[in-house]
């Protein structure tokens, strides 16, 4: 089991288990549907920041 990270009132795994049923706190399927809180992104099936993302965008 991936480990879990609280930002504001939702838990969100670090790290995305990539099963095809996806689960409650998978960072992939909270993206898609919005609820992704305001700074967080997913790059490579990890939840980053949006700021870490930038960075990683320049680097490549």
């Amino acid at each position: 089991m991936s480990k879990k990270v609280r930002i504001g009132k939702i838990k969100v795994k670090q790290k995305c288990c990539v099963s095809k049923k996806r689960c409650d706190s998978c960072p992939i399927r909270l993206l898609k549907e919005g609820k992704m809180p305001e700074g967080y992104a997913v790059h490579k099936r990890k939840l980053v920041t949006v700021e870490a993302k930038s960075k990683l965008r320049k680097a490549a």
